[in-house]
C-alpha cells in the first residue's frame, strides 16, 4: 500500500472536504479527555498541588510580616528602633522564603516529569492504535499528517503541559490566598483591585475566544505541510525528472504562507495577554495607591498596611499574567489534543469473533484456500469485487491476471485481511477467516511487493525481519537460491553491512525481500510484481528460486508480465472484479480468449 508523490490536493486528507480542519472544534472537550487521560499520575499531582500551596502560603505571609518591619521603623524613626525585633523578622523571612523556594522547585520538577510522562504515554498509545486502524484510514491522510500528529502534536502537548502546568497552580493558588489576605486586611483597597482585574479578565476571555480558530488551523497547517513535505521527497527523483520543481515550490509555499498566516495570528492575539494584564497590573497599583493614600490621609490604617498592599498587588496581579501565559500554551494543547484524540476515536479494525475452545492459534496451515461468493468495495456503494468464487488446492501455484484496476491485488488484501469483505466468505482450510485472528492469517503468509521496504539495519537484519529462529546459515542459502548472495559478500561488511551503507540497486534490493519471504516458514506465498523491478536475466534466477520456494506451498502471483506465470498449476484471469477465465496456460491459450488475447499482445504473435 505504497503511496507515491501525489502533486494535487490531498482529497479527503486534513483540510480536505471533510477533514478534521472542517470539523466544529472542542477545545474544552480536549482538555477533558486529555486530563482522563493523564489521571494515573494524579497521586504526583496532588502532591505537586500540595507543595505549591505551602509555597504560596509562606509567600503570602510575607507581606504581613514586612508590614510589622514598616511599622516598626517607621514608629522607631523619632526615637530608637527595635533591632532585635527587626532581626528577628528577617530572619523568619528568610527562612520562609528559602522553604518557599524549596517547595516550588519540588512541584515544578514533579510537574515536569509528569508532563514528559503523559506525552511517552500518548506516544505509546498513539503508535498502538495507529497499528490497530484499518488500511482505509491511510487511504485518505498523508502518511506526513499522521507523522506530525505523532511526532510535532505529541511534542506541543509536552511544551505547553511543562509551561504551564507548574505555574497554572502556584499561580492560582496566589491569586486566590492574595485576594483573601487582602479582602482581610482592607476590603475597600481590596474591591478597587478587584474591579480592576475583572477589566483585565473580560480583555482576556475575548482574546482567548478570538485566538482558538487560529491554533487549530495552526495544528492542521503544521500536518498538511508535514504531509507536503513526506510526499515530495519520497518522491524526489519523479520530481527532478519531470521538472516540478517550479510547481512543488509553489505549492510549498502557498502552505508554509497558511501555516504562517494562522500562526502569526495565533501568537499575535496570544501575544496581547501579556500586555494587557501588565497594563491591568500597573493600573491596579495606581487605583490601590490613591484609595490608600486616601485612607491612610483619613486615619483609616497605618502606612505599613499600604506597604504591604503594594506587595499584594504584585502577588495578586503577577498570577494573571501567569495565567493569561497558560491560557496561551493551553490553547496549543488544546488544539494538539483534538488532533491527537481524533486517531483514538477511529474506528478499529473489527473485532475478532469468540473462539471457539478447541480453535489453536498456532497451528500451520496446510494451504488450501477457498473464495465463497466474495464480494468488496472500499465504498460501500461501490463494489469492486463482485461474487468472486475461486478453490485452490495446497500446494497450488495460482496466478492472477487481469487488466489494471481489475481487483488482483484486492484480493490478496482480503486475503490476508487486510480489509473485511463484504459478503461471502474466504476459508483457510476450511476455516473461515473471520474466526482467526490476524496475527496467525498472517503468520501463515509470505509476502513480497512490487515495492521494496528496507529498515535501518543490517542486511541480515533486514533478511530475518521479526524471525528470530531463523539462522545465518538458512539465510545464506536463501540469498544463494535468488543469486544475491555474492553482491552481499562484496559489501564491505557482508550480512553485516548497513543498509545506509549498502550500495544495491532496487532489483537487488528486492532479492532481499524475496529472501526475506524464503526464510519465513509459511504454507502460503503472495507475490504481487515482485519482478517487476528486476532484469530479464535476474528475472530467470528469481522464478527458478521461486519454483524452490513455492515447494509444498500454495502460492499466488500476481503479474503483469505473463512469461512469469507460464508455469504456474491455476491462472485465474480477472476483468472489472470476476474472474472470466481460468485453466493452466496452454488451455487458455486453445481457448483463444481474453487471456490470450493479452498473451500475445505482449510477445506480439500468433
Amino acid at each position: 500500500m505504497s503511496k507515491g508523490p501525489r502533486f494535487g490536493p490531498p482529497g479527503g486528507g486534513p483540510g480536505g472536504p471533510g477533514g478534521p480542519a472542517e470539523k466544529a472544534k472542542d477545545f474544552s472537550g480536549s482538555i477533558k479527555k486529555l486530563i482522563h487521560f493523564s489521571v494515573r499520575y494524579k497521586l504526583a499531582v496532588c502532591i505537586a498541588i500540595i507543595l505549591a500551596i505551602i509555597s504560596s502560603i509562606f509567600t503570602l505571609v510575607g507581606p504581613s510580616k514586612i508590614s510589622q518591619l514598616t511599622n516598626i521603623i517607621t514608629a522607631g524613626m523619632g526615637g530608637q528602633i527595635d533591632t532585635v525585633a527587626i532581626k528577628q523578622i528577617a530572619l523568619f523571612l528568610m527562612g520562609l522564603y528559602v522553604v518557599g523556594f524549596v517547595c516550588s522547585y519540588a512541584q515544578s520538577f514533579i510537574m515536569s516529569t509528569v508532563a514528559q510522562k503523559i506525552c511517552r504515554n500518548l506516544r505509546h498509545d498513539l503508535v498502538a492504535k495507529i497499528n490497530r486502524l484499518p488500511l482505509s484510514y491511510f487511504d485518505t491522510r498523508t502518511y506526513g499528517d499522521t507523522l506530525s500528529r505523532v511526532t510535532n502534536d505529541i511534542d506541543t502537548i509536552g511544551n505547553s503541559l511543562n509551561q504551564s502546568l507548574s505555574s497554572l497552580i502556584s499561580g492560582i493558588i496566589l491569586f486566590l490566598g492574595s485576594l483573601l489576605l487582602m479582602l482581610l486586611t482592607n476590603w475597600q483597597m481590596a474591591l478597587t483591585a478587584m474591579l480592576a482585574t475583572l477589566l483585565g479578565f473580560s480583555f482576556m476571555a475575548i482574546i482567548i475566544k478570538l485566538s482558538q480558530q487560529f491554533f487549530a488551523k495552526q495544528q492542521v497547517e503544521l500536518g498538511k505541510l508535514n504531509g507536503h513535505i513526506e510526499e515530495v521527497f519520497s518522491g524526489h527523483n519523479i520530481v527532478v525528472a519531470f521538472n516540478a520543481q517550479d510547481s512543488i515550490r509553489m505549492r510549498f509555499n502557498q502552505s508554509n504562507n497558511a501555516l504562517y498566516q494562522s500562526a502569526w495570528k495565533a501568537q499575535f492575539l496570544s501575544g496581547l495577554m501579556m500586555p494587557v494584564m501588565g497594563f491591568v497590573g500597573n493600573f491596579s497599583y495606581v487605583a490601590v495607591c490613591l484609595v490608600g493614600a486616601v485612607l491612610t490621609l483619613n486615619g483609616s490604617i497605618t502606612f505599613g498596611v499600604v506597604v504591604a498592599f503594594m506587595i499584594y498587588i504584585r502577588l495578586f496581579t503577577q498570577p494573571l499574567q501567569t495565567l493569561a501565559q497558560a491560557a496561551t500554551t493551553l490553547q496549543s494543547a488544546a488544539a494538539a489534543s483534538e488532533r491527537i484524540f481524533e486517531v483514538f476515536e477511529e474506528v478499529e479494525l473489527s473485532e475478532e469473533v469468540e473462539l471457539s475452545e478447541d480453535y489453536k492459534d498456532d497451528v500451520s496451515a496446510v494451504g488450501n484456500v477457498t473464495f465463497d461468493n466474495v464480494s468488496f468495495g472500499y465504498n460501500p456503494d461501490s463494489l469492486i469485487i463482485k461474487n468472486f468464487s475461486a478453490v485452490i488446492t495446497a500446494g497450488q501455484k495460482v496466478a492472477i491476471v487481469g487488466p489494471t484496476g481489475a481487483g488482483k491485488t484486492t484480493m490478496v488484501n482480503l486475503l490476508m485481511r487486510f480489509y473485511e469483505i463484504s459478503g461471502g466468505s474466504i476459508l483457510i482450510d476450511g476455516t473461515p477467516i473471520s474466526d482467526m485472528t490476524r496475527e496467525s492469517i498472517h503468520d501463515q503468509f509470505a509476502m513480497v511487493l512490487q515495492d521494496t521496504w528496507m529498515f535501518e539495519g543490517t542486511v541480515f537484519e533486514n533478511i530475518v525481519y521479526n524471525q528470530e529462529y531463523v539462522s545465518r546459515q538458512a539465510v545464506i542459502e536463501a540469498c544463494k537460491s535468488v543469486g544475491i548472495h555474492h553482491t552481499i559478500m562484496t559489501l564491505p561488511k557482508g550480512y553485516d553491512t548497513m543498509m545506509s551503507n549498502a550500495t544495491l540497486s532496487v532489483g537487488e534490493k528486492q532479492l532481499i525481500t524475496i529472501a526475506r519471504a524464503i526464510v519465513k516458514r509459511c504454507s502460503l506465498l503472495i507475490l504481487d510484481e515482485a519482478t517487476s523491478s528486476v532484469d530479464t536475466r535476474t528475472e530467470l534466477l528469481i522464478q527458478q528460486a521461486m519454483d524452490v520456494l513455492a515447494e509444498r506451498k500454495t502460492a499466488f502471483i500476481i503479474a503483469h508480465r505473463l512469461s512469469t506465470i507460464r508455469n504456474a498449476d491455476l491462472i485465474l484471469v480477472m476483468k472489472d472484479g470476476n474472474i472470466i477465465e481460468s485453466g493452466t496456460h496452454n488451455s487458455l491459450l486453445d481457448m483463444n480468449g481474453f487471456y490470450a488475447n493479452l498473451y500475445y499482445s505482449q510477445f506480439q504473435t500468433s
